[in-house]
C-alpha cells in the first residue's frame, strides 16, 4: 500500500503494522460471527423465508429517548 515510504516503515517500525493487525482481528471477529449464526441461519432464522411461507414483516418497534435527569455509567 506505501511502497517506499519511509515515514510509513519508520511508523510500522515503531508502533507496528496497526492495519494490518485490525486486518486480521476484523477478519478473525467475522468467522467467529460466522461460526456462531450457523445454527439460526440452518433452522430458518436466516434471511430467505421457507418455501411457502411468506417473508415475515419488519420490526415495529422504536427507541424512545431516555428520560430527563442523571446519567448513570
Amino acid at each position: 500500500m506505501f511502497q517506499d515510504s519511509p515515514i510509513y516503515d519508520r511508523l510500522i517500525a515503531e508502533r507496528g503494522d496497526i492495519p494490518l493487525q485490525v486486518r486480521r482481528e476484523a477478519e478473525r471477529v467475522s468467522r467467529e460471527v460466522e461460526f456462531a449464526m450457523q445454527p439460526l441461519l440452518q433452522s430458518g432464522g436466516g434471511h430467505a423465508p421457507a418455501p411457502g411461507r411468506p417473508a415475515p414483516s419488519a420490526p415495529t418497534w422504536q427507541r424512545s429517548a431516555l428520560p430527563p435527569g442523571p446519567q448513570q455509567r
